[in-house]
């Protein structure tokens, strides 16, 4: 079994137990959350699509931990100025653990 989620703005394909990193998300180590944008449930070859989403089905997740992504670099160079300009960002991220998806 496996659903297509969405979180944070972005859609993830997962199964139970999966590792996903998604955007922050204010809880603590441990905690459970639940996910109820749920789009599409695929069960034993039946699939269920939601319009836009499904009701009745949850996906409750552990937050394992907060992180850090890797540094994205925004370099602008400007030719013949002696003019540059160098930013970094490290966007924070929660790192769940899929426990359990629940469907009626």
């Amino acid at each position: 079994m496996y659903a297509i989620v969405e979180a944070g703005g972005k859609q993830y394909k997962i199964t139970q137990g999966d590792l996903l990193d998604v955007e922050k998300v204010n809880a603590d180590k441990g905690d459970v959350i639940t996910l109820d944008k749920v789009l599409l449930l695929s069960r034993d070859g039946d699939v269920k699509i939601g319009k836009p989403f499904l009701s009745g089905v949850s996906i409750s997740c552990e937050v394992v931990s907060q992180i850090r992504d890797k540094k994205k670099i925004a370099f602008k160079y400007r030719r013949r100025k002696s003019s540059k300009s160098k930013k970094g960002h490290r966007q924070r991220l929660t790192k769940l653990r899929v426990k359990d998806i629940k469907a009626a």
